[in-house]
């Protein structure tokens, strides 16, 4: 067999093609290839299916979706697996260090497998949060022809005619707590809140990402708005395993579509929907791995002029579910590409610019009142806000939808580990007008990033949520709502002014002015900075200890291949 100089196999035909390559089929041979799937471009079906979490636990059918698509469009699939985690599950545990990890792992071993291998293209599946953002980095960092494919939203979960989700159990941890209902309540909204397979239901970090990911370019239209068990999913893996072979035909690749202006789309996008924190530490990571300068900043200069128009949950009332029946983000898409507040010309894994995937799509019924027009948002700017100040010299971000309102002011009082901050909220030890600081859960310090998903939904719980402030060098679970504040950078570990921060000490949170202001003099800031000294590691071998060797600030995204 001679070299193929057919452009759609530039990669496998060097593992594949020639006598020489003879031992390299004998392997294929036995996990069923044909003789003539040698001359077809491979295409590599990135799957994240696990039973570990309801989020991925129905991915291995949608890989066979893709890699049917594959295969009928002439192209050879090959299906292999990457891990997953649950946020979930793991939440308020040790165990979710290990969350934002997870994301550089997935990454990595994709890229080692389609690197590996010699794939032509790849079809990525993810369900989970960190699935997303590190498919999305290991296509970048290949630079083959790809595209993502969201797993797909969860339905509602019911109880006493109450739509559940997962968040709807963390709260009513709280509420227990506080005596609000009783134990068999509690039993009941735990055992209906997850009915079967799909990402968390409302706009929390997994349909954020989604979405982003589809205003980026890199999901074909409608894919991040299908629920997980439909018709529609199915078929949206067969599109984008068929997809792959056109992409490998006109030779359009990731880094062609990941462009800043397509980053400021996925931003647009992001804050129209109330999105998840988790975006901008995310598309950070995914700038960087595509090699485009963006910056807090740029989340700022978007913010000021996009609005938050979506009446989703975790602030707002509805659910993915509701969203996907009234046409999901494309109508959206749509109004706010008409108003120029996104960039049209941009290419998508279509083939087309975004302004060609849109030019068809139809208006939201008239009578829906889930995302509101531009003329009456719901919030003029955006609800992500970017702070800075003697907390946070090098930015934080705080989520504040202006139903908490804009300005807090309050006593600090400080806890050097999520657990400690937790056992306080449900002990009544927290009060009206304190802010909750709790630090030491940076990316290096924790190490690991946690989300505080469980401390948010207790103090919501607890009905204190426009009572209480909470503050972090962690981050929140796109379910967290209420007035807080993370990725407070930098951390307390490596020497930020959060590490010498005091019970008692005065605190304002101003989304107006984007500060986050320590009320101590600097003099005495300097002067407990000289006595601070930096803790021990609290891990000294394996991954979390490597990881915390290598990640970047948060800033930075909290990436493991930083350039600096």
């Amino acid at each position: 067999m001679a070299q193929s100089d057919d452009k759609t196999r530039s990669f496998s035909s060097l593992v594949v093609d020639g006598m020489e390559r003879a031992p390299s089929r004998a392997m294929l041979h036995a996990v069923g290839f044909k003789n003539e799937d040698f001359k077809k471009p491979q295409v590599g079906i990135a799957s994240t299916w696990s039973m570990v979490t309801p989020c991925n636990m129905h991915i291995n059918r949608l890989a066979d979706d893709a890699a049917r698509g594959v295969d009928q469009a002439n192209g050879k699939a090959v299906i292999f697996n990457t891990i997953t985690i649950s946020d979930g599950i793991s939440m308020g545990t040790e165990g979710m260090k290990y969350s934002l990890v997870s994301r550089e792992v997935i990454a990595d071993s994709i890229e080692t497998v389609v690197g590996c291998q010699g794939f032509d293209g790849i079809v990525a599946i993810g369900g989970c949060d960190k699935n997303m953002p590190g498919c999305m980095i290991a296509l970048a960092r290949l630079n083959r022809p790809a595209i993502f494919v969201y797993g797909g939203t969860i339905l509602s979960g019911c109880h006493n005619n109450k739509k559940l989700d997962v968040v709807s159990v963390f709260e009513a941890v709280g509420a227990r707590a506080n005596d609000k209902i009783d134990d068999a309540e509690l039993a009941a909204i735990e055992a209906k809140a997850i009915p079967g397979a799909g990402s968390c239901g409302g706009m929390y970090t997994a349909n954020t990402m989604a979405s982003a990911i589809e205003a980026l370019g890199m999901s074909l239209p409608n894919s991040s708005a299908q629920a997980a068990i439909s018709d529609d999913k199915r078929l949206d893996c067969e599109r984008a395993g068929a997809a792959v072979l056109e992409l490998l035909k006109n030779d359009i690749k990731p880094l062609d579509i990941m462009t800043k202006p397509a980053f400021e789309n996925a931003i647009t996008v992001v804050i129209a929907l109330g999105g998840s924190t988790n975006a901008v530490l995310h598309l950070l990571a995914m700038a960087n791995a595509s090699g485009v300068d963006l910056s807090l900043d740029d989340f700022t200069r978007i913010g000021a002029r996009v609005p938050m128009l979506a009446d989703l949950k975790p602030s707002g009332r509805y659910s993915m579910g509701e969203l996907v029946e009234i046409g999901g983000i494309q109508p959206l898409m749509k109004e706010l590409l008409n108003a120029g507040l996104l960039h049209g010309d941009c290419l998508t894994v279509t083939g087309k610019t975004l302004a060609e995937n849109l030019a068809e799509v139809k208006d939201y019924p008239a009578e829906q009142d889930m995302i509101r027009p531009l003329a009456n948002p719901i919030k003029k700017d955006s609800h992500l806000a970017i702070l800075y100040g003697n907390l946070a010299t090098e930015g934080a971000v705080a989520k504040i939808t202006g139903k908490e309102g804009l300005v807090f002011s309050g006593t600090a009082k400080v806890f050097d580990a999520e657990e400690l901050a937790l056992k306080a909220i449900l002990d009544g030890s927290i009060v009206k007008g304190e802010v909750i600081v709790i630090r030491y859960e940076g990316p290096k310090g924790g190490p690991g990033m946690r989300e505080m998903l469980s401390p948010t939904s207790a103090v919501m719980g607890k009905g204190l949520g426009k009572e209480v402030a909470l503050i972090t060098d962690g981050r929140f679970s796109g379910g967290t709502h209420g007035f807080v504040v993370g990725h407070i950078t930098p951390e307390a570990h490596v020497g930020g002014a959060l590490a010498i921060v005091q019970d008692g000490d005065q605190i304002t949170i101003d989304a107006e002015t984007k500060q986050l202001t320590l009320h101590v003099e600097q003099a005495e800031i300097d002067a407990r900075l000289q006595n601070w000294q930096q803790p021990a590691p609290r891990y000294t071998r394996g991954v979390l200890a490597k990881y915390a060797k290598l990640v970047s600030s948060a800033s930075k995204g909290a990436v493991t291949d930083n350039l600096d």
